[in-house]
């Protein structure tokens, strides 16, 4: 993890479960609009296997 003092490392995880609960009520809403909506795969595939390809040109390019 690093050369963190228990402060810091009790900071670190007080500021993410502050995170987690400030966010919640949205992170529900989403997940309950999520369910009412057509998925839409193409939509993450396409950008996903685009940037795939490209990551592949690169490594045979260098």
């Amino acid at each position: 993890m690093g050369n963190y003092s228990i402060w810091e490392t009790l900071a670190i995880g007080a500021i993410a479960l502050l995170a987690i609960f400030w966010f919640s009520p949205g992170i529900k809403a989403a997940l309950e609009r999520g369910k009412h909506v057509q998925s839409d795969w193409p939509a993450v595939l396409i950008p996903l296997g685009v940037v795939a390809l490209f990551v592949f040109f690169l490594i045979v390019v260098s």
